[in-house]
């Protein structure tokens, strides 16, 4: 079984991982084809904060939340800020920012929830999207894992959340590591190197004073440290960058494109 494959519903392009499929567990890491905007003509972009027009987005949220199966009103947002603050999703909350941006979570970068047809949904182009299942419970989370929330460890704090909330087991939860830019195409300064003395083991030297730097590395490592079975974590091991005709990729269009959204929820 193929750890990633890219899937077509409805004229939806969008990646699954057959694991989670199998544990019957919806998810997807949309591409960037068939859609409606303004920023990237015919790009699904899912993001309603990019200066693009909000009809087009949730036009584009609406053509995949049919693909999905779920109701798009109820599927929850957060503003990322590139931090590591994970926040329940409870019927208060449920929602939030589904169609219009004012009343997204704020300051998070991480979702989590026990409720049933409550799709959690986060953003991305290029940043690293990690769900996370409890196969034996009912929670469920998603974090968006740049460089700044890798090194401070937000995937294994919301593995902590689902133990410590959430009843879980850390060697009953399945982590997927969807597509990203990888170590190939990720090249960085000393800015994070001197911040992730931890993790010099996930950088790769080129030029003085530069590094190509593995985040599927850095949460797959964290992961493991929490206690998540190394053969419950699977990887995408797909680079948006150097697949910028089918995934959006920041670096690689120069800030200038759309985002692609990670999505997950339990029947």
């Amino acid at each position: 079984m193929s750890d990633f494959v890219l899937k077509q519903k409805n004229g939806v392009w969008y990646g699954v991982f057959p694991r989670l499929e199998a544990l019957n567990i919806v998810h997807a890491f949309t591409c960037r084809m068939h859609g409606q905007s303004e920023i990237v003509p015919g790009g699904l972009n899912m993001a309603l904060h990019v200066g693009d027009k909000t009809d087009k987005v949730l036009a584009n949220r609406q053509k995949v939340a049919e693909a999905l199966n779920f109701n798009l009103n109820k599927a929850t947002t957060c503003a990322q800020v590139h931090g590591n603050h994970i926040v329940s999703v409870t019927e208060k909350n449920m929602g939030s920012g589904a169609t219009d941006f004012s009343d997204t979570i704020g300051n998070t970068d991480g979702l989590i929830t026990n409720m049933k047809q409550v799709p959690l949904m986060l953003f991305y182009a290029d940043c690293v999207p990690v769900i996370l299942v409890d196969v034996k419970g009912d929670s469920i989370a998603i974090v968006h894992a740049g460089w700044r929330g890798s090194i401070t460890n937000i995937a294994a704090k919301a593995v902590d959340i689902m133990i410590s909330k959430y009843k879980a087991s850390a060697e009953n939860i399945v982590a997927a590591i969807g597509p990203s830019i990888g170590a190939c195409c990720y090249e960085v300064d000393e800015t994070v190197w001197n911040a992730a003395p931890k993790y010099h083991d996930c950088f790769i030297p080129t030029t003085k004073g530069h590094w190509h730097f593995n985040l599927w590395q850095v949460n797959r490592k964290q992961l493991e440290e929490n206690g998540v079975l190394p053969d419950n974590i699977v990887c995408a091991e797909v680079c948006t960058f150097d697949n910028k005709d089918l995934f959006f990729s920041y670096r690689a269009e120069n800030g200038k494109t759309g985002r692609l959204a990670a999505i997950v929820y339990k029947k």
